[in-house]
C-alpha cells in the first residue's frame, strides 16, 4: 500500500506546495511541443522523462529549502481514455503511461523526502472534455464510469490519493468521488471557474461542494479551485459560507485573463510572482483550511515560492 493513503498529511493542516503550471513551463520556457496538452506524453522516450524528472525535482529541492511538505502531482492530467486515443495510444499504452508517471514520482520522492518535508504522491485526473468548455456533460454514474480506469490503474501504483482538476460542472466530479472510493482512494476534487467566480456550467462554487457532500458523504477529503486567477473569485469567497472549510488547496493561474482570452494567447502572460504571493495571502483571510498551494496556467517555480513565503506569513498572522 501506499505509504500516506490512509492518512494524508495535508489533513493536518501543516503547509504544503505543489508545483506550477506545468504545460505552460514546459511549452513556453522549455520549447517543448505537447500535443494536446498532454505533459504525460512526454513518458514514451527516455529524453521525455528525463525532462519531467527534472521539473518535479526543482519542485522537490523548493519544497526542501522552504521547509514545506510537498503534494506531487502526477503528469497525467490527459492520461484519460479520449485524449488517449486522440494522441494514437491503446488503453494498455496508457495504463503505461499512467504507471510510468507515479514510478517517476516515487523516485523523486526517495531522493527528497525528509521529516520536515513530507512528500504526497497524488494521481492527476483531467475532465473527459474541455478544461474551458462544456461541449458534452455526463451524469454522475457516467462520469464515474469514465473515470473509473485511470482511477484503478492509479490505484494499483504507490499513489496515496487521486486528484481531479480542472472540473468544469457538478456531475463529472461527483462521478470521479464515486470512482475513487470504489477503490478506497483519497480524492480531492479541483474546480475551474470563470472571471465571475462560478463553473463553466454556471453552478455556484458553494453550491457544488455542498452537493458533492451531500451526495457522497462527504468522501472527498478536500476540495481546491484551479485555473483561474484570484481577482476571479475572491469576491465569491467574501460572500460566506461553512464549505470554505472544505477548501483546502488553490491553484491559481498567474494572468488575470479570461479562459477565452487564454485560449486565443500566443504569449505567455506570467503575471507578477509577488503580487499573486500577495493575493494568495489575502485568500487565506476567506479560507482557514487552505494550506495546498501551487499554481496553474502561466505559473513557474518563482510563483510557488513567492506563494509559500506569502503564506507562511499569512499563516503567523492568524495563528
Amino acid at each position: 500500500m501506499s505509504q500516506y493513503r490512509t492518512h494524508l498529511p495535508q489533513l493536518d493542516d501543516a503547509l504544503f506546495m505543489t508545483d506550477g503550471g506545468i504545460e505552460t513551463t514546459l511549452i513556453f520556457h522549455d520549447g517543448i511541443e505537447l500535443p494536446c496538452f498532454a505533459a504525460f506524453d512526454l513518458l514514451k522516450d527516455a529524453a521525455g522523462a528525463a525532462r519531467l524528472d527534472a521539473y518535479f525535482r526543482r519542485y522537490a529541492a523548493l519544497a526542501q529549502s522552504e521547509g514545506v511538505g510537498l503534494v506531487l502531482e502526477a503528469p497525467t492530467w490527459r492520461a484519460n481514455a479520449d485524449w488517449g486515443r486522440k494522441l494514437g495510444y491503446s488503453d494498455v499504452a496508457l495504463a503505461h503511461a499512467n504507471r510510468r508517471a507515479i514510478d517517476l514520482l516515487v523516485r523523486v520522492r526517495e531522493a527528497f523526502e525528509t521529516t520536515d518535508t513530507p512528500i504526497v504522491i497524488s494521481g492527476c485526473l483531467g475532465p473527459r472534455g474541455d478544461a474551458y468548455r462544456i461541449e458534452s456533460r455526463m451524469s454522475r454514474e457516467e462520469a464515474r464510469a469514465y473515470h473509473q480506469p485511470q482511477i484503478d490503474t492509479l490505484a494499483a501504483t504507490e499513489a496515496d490519493m487521486i486528484a481531479a482538476f480542472t472540473i468544469t460542472y457538478p456531475e463529472e466530479g461527483i462521478g470521479v468521488i464515486d470512482a475513487a472510493r470504489a477503490r478506497g482512494m483519497p480524492v480531492a476534487i479541483s474546480f475551474t471557474l470563470e472571471t465571475d467566480g462560478r463553473l463553466p456550467s454556471g453552478d455556484a462554487l458553494g453550491d457544488v461542494i455542498e452537493r458533492a457532500d451531500a451526495e457522497t458523504d462527504a468522501y472527498a477529503a478536500y476540495y481546491m479551485i484551479n485555473c483561474a486567477h484570484p481577482s476571479h473569485f475572491e469576491t465569491v469567497l467574501g460572500d460566506g459560507g461553512a464549505w470554505r472549510d472544505r477548501v483546502h488547496g488553490i491553484r491559481a493561474n498567474a494572468s488575470r485573463r479570461s479562459h477565452a482570452d487564454l485560449d486565443d494567447a500566443a504569449d505567455l502572460d506570467d503575471g507578477d510572482p509577488v503580487e499573486l504571493g500577495a493575493q494568495y495571502r489575502a485568500l487565506h483571510a476567506w479560507l482557514p483550511r487552505m494550506n495546498v498551494v501551487g499554481g496553474c496556467c502561466g505559473t513557474d517555480h518563482r510563483h510557488v515560492s513567492a506563494i509559500c513565503g506569502a503564506m507562511k506569513a499569512a499563516r503567523v498572522r492568524y495563528a
